[in-house]
């Protein structure tokens, strides 16, 4: 009985080490293929040969805004079993079993990289821009990798995949989908 009993822990143990080396594993590769795709740009509006790859993954037609498409190619990328209704709609993204930070309810940010940020646009009344924590600085920023963006501003209809440094008052909620 007592060497079951310590068998059952070992196997419990080897079983949670083995659970975190995947999550960790997943997070690596999300962060990984997010940052191989900075630098994508679009030829034409919110089409090209790497944008219609998103928004096909997503199921969404060519020529659709792709924000939200691009974080599922890259969930996909990582975890082909990964699944999401409407994945290319920027809200889906934000089920209030997955959100870790609500700007409205939480004082701080405490998020990791490749936890998936949304911008919450008045005019549309929802979110209507995602994209990836990549790091969270000290102070009032957090650099993001964001598709369907710009270069040089904070816009939910760009030409590309960039790297930017957002103040921390734009992000509305994030979500964490190990």
């Amino acid at each position: 009985m007592k060497k079951n009993k310590v068998l059952l822990i070992v196997i419990a143990t080897i079983a949670a080490v083995l659970l975190i080396s995947i999550s960790l594993f997943s997070q690596n590769c999300i962060e990984t293929t997010f940052l191989k795709e900075v630098g994508v740009v679009e030829t034409g509006y919110n089409r090209g040969k790497k944008v219609e790859e998103y928004l096909k993954v997503a199921g969404a037609k060519p020529g659709n805004s792709w924000c939200a498409a691009f974080v599922y190619w890259v969930y996909k990328k990582c975890r082909p079993e990964f699944q999401l209704s409407a994945p290319a709609w920027s809200p889906s993204w934000f089920p209030n079993n997955k959100i870790i930070y609500n700007r409205t309810k939480d004082k701080e940010i405490k998020a990791l990289s490749g936890d998936v940020f949304g911008v919450y646009y008045p005019e549309k009344e929802r979110i209507a821009h995602v994209g990836f924590i990549y790091i969270l600085q000290d102070g009032k920023y957090v650099i993001t990798v964001e598709g369907n963006t710009s270069s040089t501003e904070l816009t939910r209809e760009g030409d590309g995949v960039f790297q930017k440094i957002r103040p921390k008052r734009t992000i509305y909620k994030i979500s964490r989908w190990k």
